[in-house]
């Protein structure tokens, strides 16, 4: 389970074209090219998963920054930001309690907890590092979007922050609390921003000018200026990988594959590559025409 938090949503609706064959997220897109078990574990199963200390940590510095635009641009300083982190996170435990449980009781307990907001804190400021928010002021944030390919497919998902220049260009930004990727490793890392790219340029005919990936667990942007053949390269792709999902429904034949990521997995002990068993598939109701009509769609975090 990822801790949500969708803020406000400017939800872009569907309109008339294609019947909606199913539908697939960037995340859950991710999850099936990690391992096609974790996305039935996830979708399939809806097992739920207990949130890491880093996942709640990214959405409570998603939240502050998403909310420091909601102040005067002559507010919008480090110091007005760091202000935001303990009412976000007093939200956070109002809106689910259970987080509290994650760093349990004591004196020992404290420290972890203080040393946790530490961190959030360090990523908050480290943020001012990378640009200045006072000459800012996005379109959108915690944008939800979703477009239908001719196919039937339809993608959908929520993008941190969408910029328009005097130009109508489009910047799309998102937000990471990790650490930026090594170079063979970063086009995996824009998938999900060419992703979101090309969703807004399928409703809007207009390509986005650039995708930012804003890293705010070193102080590191990747910037890429993505085209039509990129966008069109990336729907192939996310075709592909809807019928190797519909073929692993069909078939029942969910394969795992081992990574490094195993190491933080909730499903171990449940995967053949651990000796572990995988549950009996649940029934799906005659009358769900694909595995997308189980996929939630609340807000994903893809902050690691």
């Amino acid at each position: 389970m990822t801790t949500t938090d969708t803020g406000r949503e400017a939800s872009v609706q569907s309109t008339a074209g294609p019947a909606v064959a199913g539908s697939l997220s960037p995340s859950r897109a991710g999850d099936f090219m990690t391992c096609p078990l974790l996305y039935r574990f996830r979708v399939i199963d809806r097992i739920p998963e207990r949130p890491s200390l880093a996942q709640v940590r990214g959405t409570l510095v998603h939240a502050v920054l998403e909310r420091l635009f909601d102040l005067p641009s002559e507010r919008r300083t480090s110091v007005e930001a760091v202000g935001l982190l303990g009412p976000q996170w007093e939200r956070l435990l109002g809106a689910e309690p259970e987080l509290a449980s994650l760093f349990g009781e004591g004196a020992e307990a404290e420290a972890e907890r203080s040393a946790w907001l530490e961190q959030a804190r360090t990523m908050v400021e480290r943020y001012f590092t990378l640009e200045d928010p006072r000459w800012l002021e996005p379109a959108e944030r915690e944008l939800f979007v979703e477009t239908v390919l001719e196919s039937g497919l339809k993608l959908r998902g929520y993008i941190d922050r969408v910029d328009v220049a005097p130009s109508g260009d489009v910047r799309i930004v998102d937000y990471k609390t990790g650490t930026a990727p090594r170079a063979d490793f970063e086009a995996r890392a824009l998938f999900q921003m060419k992703f979101y790219a090309l969703v807004l340029w399928r409703r809007q005919g207009r390509v986005p000018r650039l995708l930012q990936l804003m890293y705010l667990g070193n102080g590191e942007v990747l910037r890429y200026e993505p085209d039509e053949a990129d966008l069109r390269a990336t729907e192939r792709k996310v075709e592909a990988l809807w019928q190797a999902i519909r073929r692993a429904m069909e078939t029942g034949e969910w394969r795992h594959r081992t990574s490094r990521l195993c190491d933080w997995c909730d499903h171990k002990q449940r995967c053949p590559g651990f000796g572990g068993t995988p549950p009996p598939l649940p029934v799906v109701p005659v009358d769900r025409p694909s595995p997308a009509d189980l996929e939630p769609v609340a807000r994903e975090r893809d902050d690691l």
